[in-house]
């Protein structure tokens, strides 16, 4: 019996082991792509709204092959480009590291822009964990150095109190619906601070902490920035995306079963010591 005891204590604390470090990375790596290209919902049949998965995770996308192909939500690549600026470059991260321009230098990663498709979906009983996000080369230069749509960040002076930022917003809901479940917000570029040599434009991957909104079944970007127009916001409104970590939890069926054996385990041990205690109290006094 003890050993048979022995193997279920073993067996739960292998379980719960896994349960509490049963973390999912989603690099894009699984994603085929030739060198220096790029998936933008592109799928040669014109509109497009099917979106596409990586390690479980839905990704939004919207596609239209009119004005020479409009997209948003999420696209992804391996294009390696720190130095072309416009619209023509608008799939580069700015942070390129080691061999590719992913996360610790991995070859696939993520570019979301803005729109009705900027979100993704969570597969269920999971947990959301973190994020690596860098600019893109299109916005990063574009507040460098502005263009023939947008400011150079800081202006002529350098004074100008300009910001550019990325919030991810929770829901409870598919799609970036249902109810609020929290933000986390990330500045890409702030030049907000009294000292001028403070100020900056992201140029390397970030790793940012979800856990604030872990319990998400959605999550849906947003963007703001100093620079608006009449249009609207005219920074670049992109931000490239890497190494998404989430946490599988245990069904619930998984947590009711441990639960059993871990009161039978309870139950017997207590008989034990019982029946032990008596048959003390019981034998032979001499």
């Amino acid at each position: 019996m003890r050993v048979l005891v022995s193997f279920v204590l073993g067996l739960m604390s292998c379980f719960l082991s896994n349960v509490s470090r049963a973390d999912i990375v989603i690099g894009f790596e699984d994603l085929s792509l030739p060198p220096n290209s790029f998936y933008n919902g592109n799928s040669g049949i014109g509109t497009n709204t099917n979106g596409w998965s990586s390690g479980g995770v839905y990704f939004g996308n919207s596609y239209n092959s009119s004005f020479g192909g409009f997209w948003n939500g999420f696209s992804y690549s391996n294009v390696i480009n720190t130095t072309t600026p416009g619209f023509m470059n608008q799939y580069a991260s700015f942070a390129p590291a080691g061999p590719g321009a992913g996360a610790s230098g991995s070859q696939s990663y993520a570019v979301a822009y803005s729109g009705s498709h900027a979100f993704f979906n969570l597969p269920s009983n999971t947990l959301l964990s973190s994020v690596s996000l860098a600019n893109t080369t299109y916005a990063a230069l574009s507040m460098q150095t502005g263009d023939s749509f947008a400011k150079k960040f800081g202006g002529v002076s350098g004074n100008d109190p300009d910001f550019f930022r990325v919030s991810l917003n929770g829901f409870d809901g598919l799609n970036g619906t249902g109810n609020s479940v929290g933000s986390v917000t990330v500045n890409l570029a702030d030049f907000t601070f009294a000292d001028n040599s403070q100020d900056f434009i992201l140029s390397n991957w970030l790793t940012v902490d979800l856990s604030s909104i872990a319990n998400s079944r959605s999550v849906a970007l947003s963007f703001a920035s100093s620079d608006v127009g009449a249009f609207g916001i005219n920074t670049p409104t992109y931000v490239a995306f890497d190494n998404l970590t989430i946490t599988a939890v245990p069904e619930p069926s998984s947590l009711a079963l441990l639960s059993i054996a871990g009161t039978g385990m309870t139950l017997w041990r207590r008989r034990r010591s019982k029946a032990n205690s008596q048959g003390i109290q019981k034998g032979p006094t001499s």
